[in-house]
């Protein structure tokens, strides 16, 4: 049976400004960390307006950028729980 251990809760907003499409991404980690992110599009003065378009990419450029925060976190963790004095010498 699975089970969920916690949850994460992420917001994303847009701002749109002529062909610019700014997204602000923000995660709540159960440790009450609080990770925040930017991503940006422009679109091509030669393509039509799409609003969706323009939040999709800029949404996942955000995005990608709390993943990339999320491994450094995990790692710094990881790397501050190997300490040498962490582990007995038999």
């Amino acid at each position: 049976m699975t089970r969920t251990l916690v949850g994460w809760h992420v917001e994303l907003e847009f701002a749109e400004d002529g062909d610019r499409t700014k997204a602000a991404a923000l995660v709540r980690l159960a440790d009450g960390t609080e990770l925040r992110a930017h991503g940006f599009s422009t679109r091509h003065h030669d393509d039509r307006p799409q609003l969706r378009v323009g939040e999709e990419v800029a949404g996942a450029r955000a995005l990608n950028e709390l993943a990339m925060q999320l491994l450094t976190k995990a790692h710094d963790e990881l790397r501050e729980g190997s300490r040498p004095t962490d582990y007995a010498i038999s």
